[in-house]
């Protein structure tokens, strides 16, 4: 039993993967207004009921996967690539270039995330590119100094002292011995990042600096169902339990690749 339940986290994310990406071919009308049910309740017949609007919360909810899913992947993506880069640039050329690079990244980490977030988000205006943008902003540093802490670790392994004495240049260093070591940490960390990062772009889309109306998002439709929480509660609990289960599911998911990879918390 216990075996099969390793393979839930995965599972479960993959469900929602694959709704996300099906949605785009899915015969969905996430937009269409049908007054006669408004606030309807989920039933066998109407499935997961509908809004304040009468428009059918199942297919404004696989929109707000694929919102979601879209957003925290891209960042995590452009977060990884940039703090990659940053930390093991850092750590390799050391001196000057080391301090300039971390007091940047100290700057950053003297803001919480979330509110420095908020703060470009609400500059840049609303809009599912600009809460790429706002979260990539904040996105990077976390990488960043990991990055840089694995590359100290191990810049001064023997295999690499080797590698410099057969003359190996400084990038092929870097490419093929210093990467490897240190993909398997930033890969636990991308993977807790996605979940931070999905919850994120429901908190700023609950705020109305995400994803605008007509379309959809799980952090509008939360912000959206809450005037109707005791006439209508399915409108924050369908997509509060989706957010939940999308969430642990991904967090479940790198603890297992942390103990997988033997990265040490």
């Amino acid at each position: 039993m216990k075996q099969y339940l390793a393979y839930l986290p995965g599972s479960l994310l993959l469900i929602w993967v694959v709704l996300a990406v099906a949605s785009l071919w899915l015969p969905l009308s996430p937009e269409h207004i049908a007054l006669e049910h408004i606030l309807q309740s989920p039933t066998l017949a109407n499935g997961l009921g509908y809004d304040d609007l009468g428009r059918p919360v199942l297919d404004r909810l696989l929109l707000g996967a694929r919102t979601s899913l879209a957003v925290a992947f891209a960042v995590m993506l452009i977060s990884l690539v940039v703090g990659t880069v940053v930390g093991v640039l850092s750590a390799w050329w050391g001196g000057y270039a080391d301090q300039l690079l971390m007091r940047i990244t100290d700057i950053f980490l003297a803001f919480p995330g979330i509110l420095l977030a908020l703060a470009l988000a609400g500059l840049l205006g609303p809009g599912i590119l600009n809460v790429v943008i706002a979260l990539s902003v904040v996105g990077w540093v976390g990488f960043a100094r990991l990055a840089r802490a694995q590359v100290l670790v191990v810049r001064e392994r023997e295999h690499l002292q080797a590698a410099r004495a057969l003359g190996s240049s400084q990038w092929r260093c870097l490419w093929q011995h210093v990467l490897p070591l240190i993909a398997a940490p930033l890969i636990v960390e991308a993977t807790f990042a996605v979940s931070g990062l999905i919850v994120a772009e429901a908190g700023l889309s609950f705020l109305g600096l995400g994803v605008q109306p007509p379309a959809s998002s799980w952090g509008s439709m939360l912000c959206d169902g809450a005037r109707y929480l005791l006439v209508a509660p399915h409108l924050v609990v369908i997509p509060g339990l989706a957010l939940m289960s999308i969430v642990l599911a991904v967090n479940l998911l790198g603890d297992q690749l942390r103990d997988r990879l033997d990265v040490k918390a």
